[in-house]
């Protein structure tokens, strides 16, 4: 199953890395984009959830390491009132999606 990583950055300016065990992140964030808090959340979770939930389809068992990004996320968003999240860069790239 194709992993990738994905990089932030939050209204402060700072930078987080990230991962998904599944390239299903590209099917709700795009690189080089801005989104309000929420909308980011929103979309986060529920990508690392279906990331994870193909890791159970397919090994049987949940991506621990999805819900724990899951719960990152969550632990950096309650820094910020409100602003705007980028996706920095998503790799691999779209042109890696079947």
């Amino acid at each position: 199953m194709p992993e990738m990583t994905f990089t932030l950055r939050w209204p402060d300016g700072a930078i987080q890395d990230c991962y998904s065990p599944s390239l299903v992140m590209h099917d709700f964030l795009t690189d080089d984009t801005s989104y309000p808090i929420d909308e980011f959340m929103s979309r986060a979770v529920t990508a690392l959830t279906q990331a994870g939930e193909r890791v159970k389809a397919r090994y049987g068992r949940y991506c621990t390491s999805a819900a724990a990004q899951i719960e990152a996320l969550q632990q950096s968003s309650t820094r910020y009132r409100d602003g705007r999240v980028t996706v920095v860069t998503m790799a691999p790239g779209r042109e890696a999606l079947p």
